[in-house]
């Protein structure tokens, strides 16, 4: 068997083929990368997985690769995943999110194959949560409250789409949060966790710049999220769509507390107006039901060990 991960060069690609390389040994793994991809999450892959260039965004590369590779699966995780960026360039989320999900389906019919497709969606597709409506189902609304969270809708009905229109094998999951090691330090957890390492190697003042503190968010440790997203495709029913979560929300302000707690330092915490967001999602926690009752999918690495493994992944990176 032949998987696709498009975007393995990023956080949750790589963990992915970690974990199809170390559970499906017999699963030859194909990865999708652009040519200034950094390559810092896949060096220990190298050898084991075929890397190949593929801008999502160029149709023609597209069809080339699905029609030369001929994947059994595809896990689409290529995208514009940073909320922030998407207020400040838009075009780039849609462009990418919406446009490269479309050449990656149109690839697919092209080459007439009949293989099942895992569509990354997010939590943020849900955007304005009322507090009598948590837990999230998937029956929820979907509000979006930023360009990126727009861009995931588009995708998220684009395979729903093509699933009625063409008979298309596509299983959607939104995603709730996500982290761990190897998470680029522009997400909160790990902005923190990088912060705070610094501060215990002296490289900066004992102060961590923050933003709202107050939003929640179910997080799940990534490590468990691309074992869902393997359940999900492997033995979810197509044109379905599951959440991904753990059922729990923490605020923004007890994951800094729990990192300093780890950490033993004595710092100073201080607001960043350049942090704040046009609008955000004041409370995300998720209803996994769905997803368990389909697969079994249940996490298993507590958020706490998560948080230590963080550090531990900064401490190495920066000593």
């Amino acid at each position: 068997m032949k998987v696709l991960i498009t975007g393995i060069t990023g956080f949750a690609g790589s963990h992915l083929a970690d974990y199809l390389l170390a559970e499906k040994p017999d699963i030859d793994v194909i990865g999708t990368m652009r040519w200034r991809s950094r390559l810092d999450n896949v060096e220990h892959l190298q050898g084991k997985v075929k890397l190949l260039e593929c801008d999502i965004r160029d149709a023609t590369a597209c069809n080339t690769l699905i029609a030369a590779e001929r994947p059994d699966m595809i896990f689409h995780l290529a995208a514009q995943s940073f909320v922030p960026t998407s207020w400040k360039a838009p075009h780039e989320s849609m462009s990418t999110n919406i446009l490269g999900q479309l050449n990656i389906f149109e690839a697919v019919r092209a080459a007439n194959l009949d293989c099942r497709i895992q569509i990354a969606g997010s939590s943020e597709e849900y955007g304005l949560v009322l507090p009598e409506e948590l837990p999230i189902t998937e029956n929820q609304p979907l509000r979006p409250l930023s360009p990126y969270a727009v861009s995931k809708v588009g995708q998220d009905s684009m395979g729903y789409q093509y699933f009625m229109s063409y008979g298309m094998k596509i299983v959607r999951t939104r995603g709730f949060n996500h982290t761990g090691p190897r998470r680029p330090s522009v997400f909160v957890c790990s902005d923190f966790a990088r912060q705070i390492v610094e501060i215990e190697l002296g490289l900066r003042e004992p102060r961590i710049c923050v933003g709202n503190l107050e939003a929640e968010r179910d997080f799940t440790d990534v490590r468990d999220m691309v074992r869902g997203y393997w359940l999900a495709l492997e033995k979810g029913e197509p044109g379905e769509v599951y959440n991904l979560c753990t059922g729990t929300s923490w605020s923004i302000r007890s994951v800094l507390d729990l990192l300093i707690g780890f950490a033993n330092v004595e710092v100073k915490v201080e607001n960043d107006p350049d942090r704040l967001r046009p609008s955000d999602v004041p409370r995300l926690e998720g209803d996994v039901t769905r997803l368990h009752q389909a697969t079994g999918w249940k996490p298993q690495i507590p958020f706490e060990q998560t948080m230590q493994d963080l550090l531990d992944y900064w401490r190495e990176q920066l000593s």
